[in-house]
């Protein structure tokens, strides 16, 4: 009942950045018809040393602490960077009392050593509250759905988010196979992958 509680009132809080999360399935939509977006980012992912679910390993390797979205991007200096998004209080915790942060840095070097930045902004802290709110609801895990994501699909997984689009709430993974990007779905509930009409 306890959980119930905080699982109504971390959705509650996490709804005010379902605004933000919807910018980011905007975008994932966007990365099927339109490649010279990641592009940049294609051309350099084989440098890293490191997979996504390295980083989210090594992100959350201090437990309670938890990824809530990961990705490869390119950063201000137009270099190979690793983000990971965590709640550091971990998945009980609503937004209000976690510490929400981003795990950033190069991961082509033998050993990955993000900065550590704590979200203040409120673009950011809507956005990671918005996905600490999906991934409480989930019984899955990101590396749950990026296993499934490899088996479904050939390629480097580079990005998974939780997202809420067209009212159904769903992890969004990018795959670059071939020198294009894949955006692959699967239910936040369910896990199963919702297959593009």
């Amino acid at each position: 009942m306890n959980r119930q509680k905080n699982l109504l009132r971390l959705f509650a809080v996490g709804m005010l950045g379902i605004g933000l999360t919807l910018g980011i399935t905007q975008r994932a939509r966007t990365a099927e018809s339109s490649q010279e977006e990641y592009g940049p980012l294609l051309a350099v992912l084989a440098q890293s040393k490191l997979t996504l679910a390295d980083g989210i390993k090594q992100a959350a390797a201090k437990a309670p602490e938890t990824a809530i979205s990961a990705k490869f991007e390119l950063d201000d200096h137009h270099q190979l960077s690793l983000s990971v998004y965590t709640a550091e209080q971990g998945l009980e915790t609503d937004a209000e009392h976690n510490v929400l942060k981003e795990l950033a840095g190069s991961p082509a070097g033998d050993k990955w050593s993000p900065a550590v930045e704590v979200f203040e902004d409120a673009a950011h802290l809507k956005r990671a509250a918005a996905q600490l709110t999906l991934m409480a609801l989930s019984p899955h895990t990101l590396l749950e759905i990026m296993a499934k994501a490899g088996k479904e699909q050939q390629g480097t997984v580079f990005s998974i988010t939780p997202v809420v689009e067209h009212r159904q709430p769903h992890f969004v993974v990018l795959v670059a196979a071939q020198g294009k990007v894949v955006a692959l779905r699967y239910h936040l509930m369910t896990g199963e992958s919702m297959k593009q009409g």
